[in-house]
């Protein structure tokens, strides 16, 4: 195993992301469409936040319950993307290697890092990244 590979070899960099002006039913539908559990929100090419799928599981019990939208859409309009998104962000660069990320994901109680580049997102890296990447080595 190489120990000084850069997380860019493993980072997701197509990057699906919200701005503050989304709502909570275009996130819903992101994290279900594309099989996702994180979404940078971002205010141009700048990263602003993070919404993760148990986010919104934590405003919402409806999909635990039934089927039906009805409780989803009274939670849903009572809050906005920039309430329920994390906003003190912990992101690493291209360059950190993936011990590095390995090591800030197994510290922390989050699954998800953004990769930011001269203030601007350029990839996230997840532990699913790492995983899969572990996997690889054997």
């Amino acid at each position: 195993m190489k120990k000084r590979t850069p997380v860019s070899e493993i980072m997701s960099k197509k990057i699906i992301a919200l701005t503050r002006t989304d709502d909570l039913y275009t996130a819903e539908k992101l994290f279900k469409k594309h099989k996702i559990r994180h979404i940078p929100v971002v205010s141009q090419e700048s990263i602003i936040g993070m919404l993760s799928y148990s986010d919104l599981l934590r405003i919402s019990f409806a999909d635990a319950v039934n089927d039906e939208n009805e409780v989803d859409s009274v939670v849903y309009d009572m809050f906005t993307i920039e309430q329920v998104m994390s906003k003190n962000l912990v992101t690493v660069s291209s360059t950190t290697t993936i011990k590095e990320v390995a090591e800030i994901l197994s510290e922390k109680e989050f699954h998800a890092l953004p990769v930011v580049d001269d203030s601007v997102l350029v990839g996230i890296v997840t532990t699913t990244d790492l995983i899969n990447f572990l996997l690889k080595q054997f």
